[in-house]
């Protein structure tokens, strides 16, 4: 698993650091987190129905994601979670921990990634550096190119809601 701190040190990525208790939902969220600048985001790490493609949506904290709306949006048949064994494989993270900052062990570049346009406008967003224990509030910018620095491309999407 590679050393977020190092990368995101050594491409000059700019983050403020918060500590809390681990968080396994957005409501655990609301509670144990204190109060940050920029976008809550949730993240989805998502497989298509023959488990041939693999897909990290991110969208903001409070959206309810239609998976049956989102599987043609990404072009995918079926779509439900990945595995916690599927998540280890390709991020390299437990469940709780998913996260765009994930995309660093994603050395093979086998995870899509999908970005729900509205949460785009934000100037900032919250991201787990591979842990949940830990948010880091990382301007909009320098998240674009953290994900460009791990040889990902993003796309935004209008991801449907419930």
């Amino acid at each position: 698993m590679a050393d977020i701190y190092a990368f995101l040190n050594t491409h000059g990525l700019r983050y403020e650091r918060c500590d809390h208790p681990a968080v396994f939902t957005v409501e655990e969220s609301k509670r144990l987190v204190p109060a940050l600048p920029g976008a809550h985001t949730k993240n989805l790490f998502l497989r298509d129905q023959k488990g041939l493609r693999h897909f990290l949506v991110v969208v903001g904290h409070d959206t309810r994601v239609d998976l049956k709306a989102l599987a043609p949006v990404l072009g995918a048949t079926k779509l439900s979670l990945g595995s916690p064994e599927r998540l280890r494989t390709h991020l390299g993270i437990e469940p709780g921990s998913v996260s765009l900052l994930a995309l660093v062990n994603d050395a093979a570049k086998a995870v899509e990634v999908f970005i729900d346009r509205p949460l785009w406008q934000a100037d900032a967003l919250q991201c787990h550096p591979l842990v949940n224990t830990t948010t880091l509030v990382i301007p909009r910018a320098d998240v674009e190119r953290f994900i460009q620095a791990t040889g990902h491309e993003y796309r935004l999407v209008t991801v449907p809601g419930r």
